[in-house]
């Protein structure tokens, strides 16, 4: 009988690479649901991409025809490419199954809920992108992620110094 020992494969840590991070999504937007999606790419975006240069800040995803798009997303020309480069700012298709996009047609429909780009990533050597629902906060729940994260940023101050006088 084999035995589980509980540690963590090798080959998950292995397979996920981060590329870009929106890290001012998390602070903008309150998340209700995220999705993994793959993406439909160029091979000079796959290129960039494993250069590591990509950037989500402006980027958003919506429905159009039954298909979920990825826009505004800036992956930079590939620079060894040639004639064959591509647009840095292209609309790209994102790969879903029919399940998932008829969930984001129906959550995203209602006023105030979009569509954003979370991270960029390749999983086992495919470019995943991770979309969530989203809805923007207000300035008052900003000031309060800020004094919570403050407040816990002092508690951890505390304990450290507390720790180091034993």
């Amino acid at each position: 009988m084999a035995r589980d020992t509980g540690r963590k494969k090798d080959k998950d840590a292995a397979g996920h690479r981060l590329i870009a991070k929106n890290k001012r999504a998390r602070y903008d937007y309150h998340i209700d649901d995220t999705w993994e999606a793959g993406m439909v790419l160029m091979g000079t975006e796959v290129k960039a991409l494993r250069a590591g240069r990509a950037s989500l800040a402006d980027g958003y995803a919506h429905v159009r025809d039954g298909e979920v798009w990825l826009e505004n997303v800036h992956i930079p020309e590939y620079t060894e490419g040639t004639w064959t480069n591509h647009a840095p700012r292209r609309r790209r298709k994102l790969l879903l199954h029919r399940r998932e996009i008829q969930k984001i047609i129906a959550k995203s429909e209602e006023p105030g809920w979009t569509l954003i780009p979370l991270s960029l990533y390749f999983k086992d050597g495919r470019a995943k992108v991770e979309i969530g629902l989203a809805r923007g906060k207000k300035a008052y729940d900003k000031r309060q992620a800020i004094a919570k994260r403050e407040a816990e940023r002092e508690m951890q101050k505390a304990a450290a110094a507390r720790f180091r006088r034993r």
